[in-house]
C-alpha cells in the first residue's frame, strides 16, 4: 500500500506567502489607522463638549458707607454656601462676631477679570460698612466683590452637565486617588497596560468578583468619549488603538484633565453629571479647590459605578467604597496612616441639597430666557458654555418668596372666602429697571404656569395714576388742588344703556382736591376727569408709560377694566418711579465666553415726561401710602420712609393689586384666584399686606424725591379736608 504525503513547505516560501499578504493588508490597515487618527485628534483638539449656559445672580458689591447690615450679610454668605468656621482658612469660611466679620472669599471670573481669592475683615456701624480690611497684605480695600449665586442652566439638548476645570486646579489628593485606584501604572504605558490587565484578572479571580478593571484611564476614556456602549472585538480593537494614538499625539496631563472633565459621575434628574468639577459641586456644595481628603475618594470611588455607590441613596455602600480608596492610596503610600484613618472619621459623605441640579427660581429664568433669545441663537444658549450674571438679588427674592408664601397662608386662614388663593410679585430698581425678584405663587420653586408674565387680570383703580397724570401734564388747567367733582355721575352708552359708577363705600363726596380724590381713589371723580380730558389722551399716556399692547376706548377702562399682566404693570409704574423716564427693564448684566466679555447691558433711558407732573403725581400718591388707602400699612412704617403706592380691586373682589416705590424699589404685588373667582379681597386687605410685609424685611432706603425748580410751593395748611402739607420737601 502506498503512502502520499504532502511536501512541506520551506521557510523561505512561508515568509514570501507572508510578506505577500501583509503587503495586501498593509494599505488597508493603514487607512484604518489614519481614519482612526483624524477622528481621534478632531474632537481632541476641537471643541470637546457642549457646555450649557451658566446663570448667575448679582455679585454683592459693598463699599465703606454702604448701607448693609450685619444680618443681611450673614445671609448672602449662607445662600452662597459659606460655611462659619472659628478661623476662616480656606476659600468659602468666614467667622463672625458682633459686627466684624472675617471672610475667605472664592476666586471667580467676572465679566472684567478674575477676582482671586482673599482674606478681609469687615465691620459694620448703624447698619453701615464702616471698613473693608484685606489681611496679608494689610490694606484697605475700596470695593469687596462676592462671586454670585448660580441660579440657574441652560443645557445642551443630550443633557449633559459640567464644570471645565484645569489639572493644575485640581487638588493632589485627588488625582493621586484616581490613579492608585484606576491605573496605577498611567504615566508609565502608551495607552494599554498588559500588566495592569493581568493585575486586574488575578485580583478578580481571587476575590470571586470583578473588583478591579483593567483598562487603563486612556482607554475610559476612549470608551467615553468616542466610541459606543457595544461589547464587540471590533469595539475592543478601535479602543486599544485610539488609546495609543492619544498617547502619542497628547501628554499625560493632557489626557488626565480631559479625562477628569468627561468621566461620569451620577445624574441630576434627565441631566448626566460629568467631571469632577461638577461632581464636587453637586455632592458637596463645593467648588473643587475646596473638598477634602475624603470627599475626593468618594468620588474617585464613584468612576466604577456612580449610580450603584450614590451616597445619597447608598450611604454605608458609598462609605465603604470611600474607604476601599483610602486603603488603596494608603498601601501606595499616597497618604498617612493618621490622614486615612482622619478621613474615614468623616461623619458626613454628601450634603442633601442637590445644588448644581436644583434651581428655585424658574419664573426669572423664563424672563432671563426670553430676553436672551433677543440677542442669542438657542444653540449658542446650549452649547457655548456662556456665564450670564442677571440681576436677580438673592436676599430680596427670599424676602420677597417669604413675604409672599405666609401672607397666602394667612390670608386663607384669616378670611373665609380667601381660598385657593395665588399671587405674583415683581420687585424692580425704580431707577435702573433691574428687575431683582420675581415670585410666582406659593411654591415659587416649581415651574408652570408663569403669573408674572403671562396672567393677564384686570387692573381695577391702578389705572387712576394714568389719568391723573394726562391732567397734571396741563399744568395751567390742572395741580393738586384742583377741585373734582365727585357728585353721582351718569353717562349714556352706545346701547343704550345707562353706566352709573359708583364710589367703594356707594357715597359721594361732591368737590374734592385732585391729590384727595387720587388718594382716597374716589371712582366718580375719576369718571369725571377722564371723560373731560378725553380716553384717546389717557390711551397715548399709557403708551408712553409702556403699555403696548393694542386695546379698545370704552369708559370703564378709566376704573380699570384693562387685563395686563404683573410684567407690563411694572413697566408703566417703572416710568412713574423714574420720575417720567422710560427705562426698559432688564434681567441681564453681562454675558461672558471662555473668560472674555462678550456683550454687555447698559443702562438705556428715554425721558418720556417732563419731571414736574411726575413729581406732583407721586406725591399725591404717598399721600395714598401715608393716609389714603395705604394707611393700615403705612402705620407699621417707619416715619421716614417714603414710599407711594396705589391699590387696585376689581369688581367682585377678584383681584387684589397693590404698587409700592420709593426711590430704591418698585414693587407689583397681585393676589387673586387661578379660576378668576371671587376671593373677598380689596387690594389693601390682600396684596397691600404682604407688600407691607416685604418691605418691612428689606428696610429699603426710600427718601423723598428731588422737588423741580418749575414746582411753586403753596401753604394749604388752612383748607379744609387736607391730609398732608408740603413745605421745603419734608414731608408729615
Amino acid at each position: 500500500m502506498r503512502r502520499f504525503f504532502k511536501k512541506k513547505p520551506s521557510p523561505a516560501y512561508r515568509f514570501r506567502w507572508g510578506l505577500l499578504v501583509l503587503v495586501i493588508i498593509m494599505p488597508f490597515i493603514g487607512f484604518y489607522v489614519i481614519n482612526l487618527d483624524v477622528q481621534v485628534r478632531k474632537q481632541f483638539e476641537g471643541k470637546k463638549w457642549a457646555l450649557p449656559a451658566r446663570v448667575y445672580a448679582r455679585p454683592l458689591e459693598f463699599h465703606v458707607g454702604k448701607r448693609l447690615t450685619p444680618e443681611a450679610l450673614s445671609q448672602e454668605l449662607k445662600i452662597l454656601g459659606y460655611r462659619e468656621k472659628e478661623q476662616a482658612s480656606i476659600p468659602g469660611e468666614y467667622w463672625k462676631e458682633n459686627n466684624k466679620f472675617l471672610i475667605k472669599t472664592r476666586a471667580f471670573q467676572f465679566w472684567d477679570g478674575v477676582e482671586h481669592s482673599r482674606t478681609v475683615q469687615v465691620s459694620f456701624n448703624n447698619d453701615r460698612v464702616d471698613t473693608i480690611l484685606e489681611k496679608s497684605p494689610d490694606r484697605p480695600l475700596v470695593l469687596l466683590r462676592l462671586e454670585p449665586k448660580l441660579i440657574g442652566k441652560i443645557y445642551p439638548n443630550h443633557n449633559e452637565d459640567r464644570i471645565l476645570v484645569r489639572l493644575a486646579d485640581v487638588p493632589q489628593h485627588l488625582i493621586d486617588a484616581l490613579i492608585a485606584l484606576e491605573d496605577r501604572q498611567f504615566f508609565k504605558h502608551w495607552g494599554v497596560s498588559m500588566r495592569g490587565l493581568s493585575r486586574a484578572i488575578l485580583a478578580n479571580l481571587k476575590a470571586g468578583k470583578r473588583v478591579q478593571g483593567g483598562s487603563t484611564l486612556t482607554q475610559q476614556l476612549v470608551k467615553n468619549f468616542y466610541l459606543t456602549s457595544e461589547r464587540t472585538l471590533k469595539r475592543k480593537i478601535n479602543e486599544a488603538a485610539m488609546a495609543f494614538l492619544l498617547e502619542w499625539h497628547y501628554s499625560k496631563e493632557e489626557i488626565l484633565e480631559t479625562y477628569l472633565n468627561e468621566v461620569y459621575l451620577g445624574q441630576a434628574g434627565k441631566h448626566g453629571i460629568h467631571g469632577i468639577g461638577l461632581a464636587a459641586r453637586f455632592y458637596f456644595n463645593r467648588p473643587l479647590e475646596e473638598i477634602t481628603l475624603a470627599q475626593s475618594a468618594l468620588l474617585v470611588g464613584l468612576v466604577r459605578g456612580a449610580s450603584y455607590y450614590n451616597p445619597r441613596r447608598y450611604p454605608e455602600r458609598a462609605k465603604k467604597r470611600r474607604d476601599l480608596v483610602l486603603d488603596v492610596m494608603l498601601q501606595q503610600n499616597k497618604i498617612t496612616p493618621e490622614q486615612a484613618q482622619a478621613a474615614k472619621e468623616t461623619p458626613s459623605i454628601a450634603t442633601e441639597k442637590k445644588t448644581e441640579s436644583v434651581f428655585p427660581y424658574p419664573a426669572f429664568m423664563e424672563l432671563v430666557r426670553l430676553q436672551l433669545q433677543e440677542d442669542y441663537k438657542d444653540q449658542d444658549l446650549r452649547e457655548e458654555g456662556l456665564q450670564i450674571i442677571t440681576t436677580l438679588d438673592p436676599f430680596i427674592q427670599n424676602a420677597a418668596q417669604n413675604a409672599m408664601s405666609n401672607g397666602l397662608k394667612r390670608l386663607e386662614k384669616n378670611r373665609r372666602k380667601a381660598k385657593k388663593l395665588q399671587g405674583a410679585m415683581i420687585v424692580t430698581n425704580s431707577q435702573t429697571g433691574e428687575v431683582l425678584a420675581m415670585v410666582n405663587g406659593k411654591k415659587t420653586g416649581y415651574a408652570g404656569f408663569n403669573r408674572p408674565l403671562k396672567a393677564k387680570r384686570l387692573i381695577g383703580s391702578l389705572l387712576k395714576p394714568v389719568v391723573y397724570l394726562t391732567a397734571l401734564e396741563q399744568s395751567k388747567t390742572y395741580n393738586l388742588m384742583t377741585i373734582l367733582d365727585d357728585s353721582p355721575y351718569q353717562l349714556k352708552m352706545k346701547t343704550g344703556k345707562i353706566w352709573q359708577p359708583q364710589n367703594y363705600d356707594h357715597k359721594t363726596h361732591e368737590n374734592v382736591h385732585l391729590y384727595h380724590a387720587l388718594a382716597s381713589s374716589y371712582n366718580i371723580a375719576l369718571v369725571r376727569l377722564g371723560m373731560n380730558l378725553g380716553l384717546e389722551k389717557i390711551r397715548g399716556t399709557l403708551r408712553r408709560l409702556g403699555f403696548e399692547r393694542n386695546f379698545n376706548l370704552y369708559p370703564s377702562m378709566l376704573l380699570g377694566s384693562i387685563a395686563m399682566t404683573p410684567l407690563e404693570v411694572s413697566k408703566i409704574y417703572q416710568t412713574i418711579a423714574s420720575g417720567g423716564f422710560r427705562i426698559p427693564m432688564r434681567t441681564i448684566r453681562n454675558v461672558v465666553k471662555r473668560q472674555k466679555p462678550l456683550q454687555r447691558y447698559p443702562l438705556s433711558v428715554e425721558q418720556s415726561f417732563d419731571a414736574a407732573p411726575i413729581f406732583l403725581l407721586n406725591y399725591a400718591l404717598q399721600q395714598a401710602v401715608r393716609k389714603g388707602t395705604g394707611r393700615h400699612v403705612a402705620r407699621k412704617l417707619p416715619k421716614k420712609m417714603v414710599l407711594a403706592g396705589k391699590t387696585g380691586t376689581t369688581n367682585d373682589l377678584k383681584d387684589s393689586w397693590f404698587v409700592g416705590f420709593g426711590n430704591e424699589l418698585l414693587t407689583v404685588t397681585w393676589v387673586g384666584r387661578d379660576d378668576n373667582k371671587s376671593m373677598g379681597l380689596t387690594g389693601g386687605a390682600g396684596a397691600m399686606s404682604i407688600w407691607g410685609n416685604f418691605i418691612n424685611t428689606v428696610q429699603p432706603e426710600a427718601l423723598p424725591p428731588i422737588r423741580p425748580d418749575n414746582i411753586e410751593l403753596q401753604s394749604i395748611n388752612d383748607l379744609i379736608d387736607v391730609p398732608f402739607r408740603i413745605e421745603d420737601n419734608k414731608y408729615e
